[in-house]
């Protein structure tokens, strides 16, 4: 019978520390979307429920957690946005769809932004975003759709990106990048009008058959 006691006791410990840990979790994600709302303007009031008291993120608004509420989706486009990305956002590890196009999101891709490993979708077009495109999303091995075009982006295409197996889609056009155009990996499929409108782009590029002096 104490066997049995034990037993029960030593399992409710487990339950209860894993339920600590889970909360701890949203926690640290709620802190992480609370440091982005606090560098947004947000006109239309759209971000209104995103109560930092409130014990996890999963009943705001465009947010959406899994079953574990853990935050997976983060819809934030096209809302009259304004303001800037924060490197908290790396935080998010469970996040599989970044999206945050089609606002007026200004300054650079944090590079803590590598760190998000379930990533499936980041689409930032349509923003005024500037800056380089950071090396650090070749790190996001489950991306398959990476849209930043119609920005002020600047700088080479990292070619820490052609190392993506799972990437289909990438949309650079209507920015200010240079250098070449990858042709290797994902960027072997890539129709060249998703890399057009960057005045200072060059390529695509000759493996190991020419030296490029692109001044980038």
């Amino acid at each position: 019978m104490a066997i049995t006691r034990r037993s029960a006791v030593f399992a409710e410990t487990l339950a209860l520390v894993a339920a600590l840990f889970v909360a701890a979790a949203a926690n640290s994600e709620g802190d992480a979307l609370s440091a982005l709302r606090r560098s947004l303007s947000d006109p239309g009031g759209v971000l209104q429920s995103w109560d930092p008291t409130l014990v996890n993120p999963c009943t705001w608004f465009h947010v959406t957690c899994d079953r574990d509420n853990h935050v997976t989706r983060l819809d934030l486009g096209n809302l009259n946005l304004s303001g800037n990305l924060v490197p908290e956002l790396g935080k998010l590890e469970h996040l599989q769809y970044l999206e945050l196009y089609k606002n007026n999101i200004q300054g650079t891709i944090p590079s803590e932004l590598g760190n998000l490993k379930n990533l499936i979708s980041l689409d930032l077009y349509k923003n005024n975003i500037s800056g380089t495109v950071p090396p650090s999303l070749g790190k996001l091995k489950s991306l398959v759709f990476l849209r930043l075009n119609d920005n002020r982006l600047t700088g080479p295409i990292p070619r820490e990106l052609t190392r993506i197996s799972s990437l289909k889609v990438i949309d650079v056009s209507n920015n200010d990048l240079c250098g070449t155009i990858p042709t290797t990996g994902p960027f072997e499929h890539i129709p060249l009008t998703n890399f057009e409108n960057n005045p200072r782009l060059e390529g695509p590029e000759l493996q190991g058959l020419a030296v490029y002096d692109t001044n980038c």
